[in-house]
């Protein structure tokens, strides 16, 4: 599903080159889980955002299913991730002006779906969210937003979804319950599922772990820890 081979990912300062990837070469399989741990800095939102193809690497290979990134352009490269790819982001990123119904059913009206809205509310009901359809993010609490972005990163049946720190702004009580919602809809799609978080108890529950630092994978995480001593 993913192949990194030798990724690096510098960008312009004005200090001069800042190097973020160095050398990152790293597979994962169809439907496997992975967490992503290190320090803030370590280049974690960097590798996800090389991943989907939000940012180009400076050097090396991409390719996510099959799609080779370096014989894309910029529209290729929209589509395949519209289609291939969910993202959630700590932050929601939610359209304000739109109700959730329409916040969830964007990707797949870009995608010149018909049942788009239909979709779009079959996915918040599986989100528990069903009685909010047409909510506005500022009608939501955080729970809600993240939970409907979870329905948003799901909704086109991606093959791949890409959760950066999703309980990050939750309190304890409202993150599980997301991570729980984020791992019961993995499991039900098969979708391959990378994590970045810096929650060891969310680490450990993906099927194998990595730790980067200054931009590299050095040593396993926390989920492959716990797995060996098993």
């Amino acid at each position: 599903m993913i192949a990194l081979e030798d990724v690096d990912l510098t960008l312009p300062s004005a200090a001069g080159p800042v190097h973020i990837l160095r050398g990152l070469s790293l597979s994962i399989a169809r439907g496997e889980t992975v967490s992503v741990v290190g320090p803030s800095g370590s280049g974690k939102s960097s590798m996800m955002m090389v991943i989907a193809g939000l940012e180009r690497a400076t050097s090396g290979r991409v390719a996510i299913g099959g799609a080779d990134f370096a014989t894309l352009d910029e529209d290729d490269l929209a589509r395949f991730r519209r289609d291939s790819i969910g993202i959630v982001f700590q932050d929601y990123h939610l359209v304000p002006t739109m109700t959730a119904r329409e916040n969830v059913a964007i990707p797949l009206e870009l995608a010149g779906r018909d049942d788009a809205f239909a979709r779009a509310e079959a996915c918040l009901e599986s989100v528990g969210l069903g009685h909010r359809l047409s909510h506005y993010p500022g009608q939501l609490s955080g729970g809600e937003q993240q939970r409907t972005a979870l329905a948003r990163a799901f909704a086109a049946e991606p093959g791949l979804i890409l959760a950066d720190e999703p309980t990050g702004n939750l309190d304890g009580e409202t993150g599980a319950l997301v991570i729980k919602l984020l791992f019961d809809l993995q499991a039900a799609h098969g979708t391959t599922l990378v994590l970045i978080t810096h929650d060891p108890e969310v680490a450990v529950r993906c099927r194998r772990g990595l730790r980067m630092v200054d931009g590299r994978i050095v040593e396993p995480g926390a989920a492959s820890a716990a797995a060996a001593g098993e």
